[in-house]
């Protein structure tokens, strides 16, 4: 069984993952990033009351339903799982929040103040079409806020260690700043979770090897043994320094500036 197969994962991992984020920090995602992670990451983006929120790869919408609820804004999620769209359906009533399910890339018609793209930068291959189409959707000083897990593409050796490893796609993060900036953006703020994500990684491990019998029950030997050996690796690489992770927040800037900016960069 596939995690996009959403509800039987999402039944088999809720009392694990309760149990592997701290007090308070569960809001429903699927992600190692904590609540307060995800609220630093949205206020840091402007968001707040009438602002509107594009959230690619949505997933279950556990981080836009908590964004919603606790800064209040006008939001529409998207992701190509119906799912795990309709489990986020579901779960909205009563926040006023939108959902769609499509592909991504193409993003929907703007503008939006801001898009938000949590723990999914990693799963595209073809990250310079994915930033301008981010780009295309937000009006001059409008914010892309996202997370990025940073290092060398995967060797075929780690390839063949990492369940669904076709969606892994590694990226220095000196090679993600000028793609950014040629796309239209300028990186406004930027703060390593390295260290906090690997000790949730840590954490939800050891919970879902706790739980293994109950979710094997629902999803199956082989997709729990994916789960842990998944996290097991992001732990070790995240530990290690093979991988960093980071949040970020950019802005998208005026046309003749984000020309000279890119001109720059090619120089």
């Amino acid at each position: 069984m596939k995690q996009d197969e959403r509800a039987p994962f999402d039944r088999a991992l809720d009392r694990a993952r309760r149990r592997g984020y701290p007090p308070g920090e569960f809001v429903g995602q699927e992600s190692f990033m904590r609540a307060r992670e995800i609220r630093a990451l949205a206020v840091r983006a402007g968001i707040g009351p009438g602002v509107s929120v594009l959230d690619l790869c949505c997933g279950v919408a556990g981080p836009g339903r908590f964004v919603t609820a606790e800064l209040g804004c006008r939001y529409l999620g998207v992701d190509q799982s119906d799912a795990a769209i309709a489990i986020a359906r579901e779960r909205a009533t009563g926040l006023g929040c939108r959902f769609e399910v499509r592909q991504v890339p193409p993003v929907p018609d703007g503008p939006f103040d801001v898009v938000l793209l949590l723990e999914t930068m990693l799963a595209f291959a073809d990250k310079e079409t994915l930033l301008r189409e981010i780009c295309s959707a937000l009006p001059v000083g409008g914010r892309f806020a996202f997370t990025i897990e940073e290092g060398a593409p995967l060797t075929e050796a780690e390839r063949q260690l990492m369940p669904d490893a076709d969606t892994v796609w590694l990226l220095p993060l000196s090679d993600l700043v000028p793609l950014l900036e040629q796309a239209g953006f300028r990186v406004d703020w930027l703060e390593e979770c390295s260290a906090a994500h690997r000790e949730t990684a840590e954490s939800l491990t050891g919970a879902y090897a706790a739980d293994a019998g109950a979710i094997a029950t629902e999803v199956g030997d082989r997709a729990l043994d994916e789960l842990l050996a998944a996290h097991r690796l992001w732990s070790d690489w995240l530990g290690r320094g093979r991988v960093r992770k980071f949040a970020v927040v950019a802005q998208k800037v005026a046309q003749k500036a984000a020309q000279e900016v890119a001109q720059q960069v090619a120089q």
